[in-house]
């Protein structure tokens, strides 16, 4: 099932704290990765076995922001065609949970987590005082309040040697967008199987025509 958390944020006001996850509390180690999953592919699958693994994590979170940081204009597939699919996902996997948030700032998004899972570029992003109204202060104060980090290597983004996951080199060269554009084989099976089904990805005029037959126009 999808949890919905229920924060609120923009980049120009003062993030509110997240509410931390229900077993926080609790003795199991756990981890949060932020993205879209626009699809979900073979290198968010290896990311996630490996920050498993290397962080000793009982748990990991794929958290989906309604409305993504510098991804706003993202329409199709919908979320909840998105969401389908992750859940179809975590049903296979008894580590994986899916997590729908309001929140966008990542140190919002990690409240109550122990690891934080992010892409090297995404680790530069967080850097740019312009997600956080144009104020380092604000900036450096929401990078302090990560847990650990842990990240996967996207060339040619740079990042700290001692946060970095120990990765097969193919994995900083898979991309949603590649999946989505140009090899479709780099979706997990369950984001292939929605795409065959639907055109979600590859073929935005049969998605629209699956659209409106399941809507009944």
């Amino acid at each position: 099932m999808v949890a919905s958390e229920g924060t609120t944020n923009d980049t120009a006001r003062t993030p509110a704290a997240a509410a931390p996850p229900a077993s926080a509390a609790g003795t199991s180690r756990r981890g949060v990765f932020p993205g879209s999953f626009n699809p979900p592919t073979t290198a968010h699958l290896a990311i996630s076995e490996a920050v498993l693994s290397q962080h000793r994590l009982d748990v990991l979170v794929w958290s989906v922001s309604r409305v993504a940081l510098a991804k706003e204009d993202v329409q199709r597939p919908r979320l909840a065609d998105r969401l389908t699919v992750l859940e179809r996902v975590a049903a296979n996997l008894d580590w994986l949970e899916i997590s729908v948030t309001a929140a966008q700032l990542l140190s919002e998004i990690a409240a109550g987590f122990d690891v934080i899972v992010m892409g090297a570029d995404k680790w530069q992003q967080i850097h740019d005082p312009v997600f956080y109204g144009n104020d380092p202060a604000r900036r450096d104060a929401s990078i302090a309040a990560l847990p650990t980090v842990a990240i996967a290597a996207r060339p040619p983004h740079d990042c700290p040697a001692e946060l970095m996951l120990d990765l097969p080199g193919w994995v900083g060269t898979v991309s949603s967008t590649q999946a989505r554009t140009a090899d479709p084989a780099l979706m997990v099976p369950e984001a292939a199987r929605f795409d065959t089904e639907t055109g979600a990805w590859t073929d935005p005029t049969r998605y629209e025509a699956w659209l409106r037959r399941e809507q009944g126009d």
